[in-house]
């Protein structure tokens, strides 16, 4: 890991994840309940406002700078000179040390996605896509999934307790490096991606879990952050099988237990053998 060398004056302001509220059950009687935080954040970057994001309010800062990052509004982390976050009033106001460039032109064309806790995207979804390259030699043998697998399964998290949010990991193999929640995916994404910019951590051998679909969004966002490897344990759609072919992302979804399905980047997956005589 390298850090920045000019890293970011931020803000620590987490908000709480769960808040306990009453309900009934089925019988009348009254249960106290633990459920998700819900929150409006509005991001200003050099005092423009940019747009609002529905977020658990876990990492707005990260949030906040992985979202810059995966819409392709900033290149490098050293060109934030801070992040801060005000509940008061709802707002996370980024400062650069240069502007953003065209930012009307860059955030003119807006594409609704499927994404929840967000559902926009600025530009075009297949901008750059072709230039990017993952890295070749990174490999992922089958056991290490399942141990994978079985850390983010026995991962404490907030969807245990309250549910209605979706999860993602960053691991080095089997070993969670981050873990974010949020009420959307694209949030967690984002967050992650905010993480390693601030940590400078490199993604060439990295694997991404979600516990969300594996939209195109979703892979181009994995493919940004230089990860070969996206896996899931929801499914996938037409538009994000075809981009992870185009780029080589190693695809993994339906991946529960000992169970998953490999739909792309095979070259890359180191299957266990079978016993002698199977």
């Amino acid at each position: 890991m390298t850090a920045p060398a000019r890293r970011p004056r931020l803000t620590r302001a987490a908000r709480p994840a769960t808040f306990t509220v009453d309900a009934h059950d089925e019988s009348g009687a009254l249960v106290p309940t633990r459920i998700a935080g819900e929150h409006p954040l509005t991001l200003y970057v050099d005092k423009r406002e940019v747009l609002t994001m529905m977020t658990l309010g876990a990492a707005p800062e990260a949030l906040a700078i992985g979202f810059l990052r995966n819409q392709r509004l900033v290149q490098s982390i050293d060109e934030i000179v801070s992040v801060q976050v005000d509940w008061d009033v709802g707002a996370v106001a980024v400062t650069t040390r240069g502007g953003l460039a065209d930012l009307d032109a860059r955030t003119r064309k807006r594409t609704a996605t499927t994404g929840c806790g967000q559902g926009t995207v600025f530009g075009d979804l297949m901008e750059d896509i072709e230039s990017i390259r993952l890295p070749g030699g990174a490999s992922l043998d089958e056991e290490t999934l399942f141990a994978l697998l079985n850390n983010v399964r026995l991962h404490e998290s907030i969807y245990k307790e309250a549910g209605a949010v979706h999860g993602c990991a960053l691991a080095r193999g089997s070993e969670i490096l981050t873990f974010v929640e949020d009420v959307g995916r694209h949030n967690a994404v984002d967050a992650i991606a905010g993480w390693m910019w601030l940590e400078g951590v490199d993604g060439s051998d990295k694997v991404f879990y979600t516990t969300g679909r594996l939209t195109s969004e979703m892979v181009i966002k994995a493919a940004q952050m230089g990860i070969p490897f996206l896996v899931s344990r929801s499914g996938l759609t037409k538009m994000g099988h075809e981009i992870a072919r185009m780029v080589g992302i190693t695809l993994i979804g339906r991946a529960v237990n000992r169970r998953y399905l490999l739909f792309t980047g095979a070259e890359r997956f180191v299957r266990r053998e079978p016993p002698a005589g199977a």
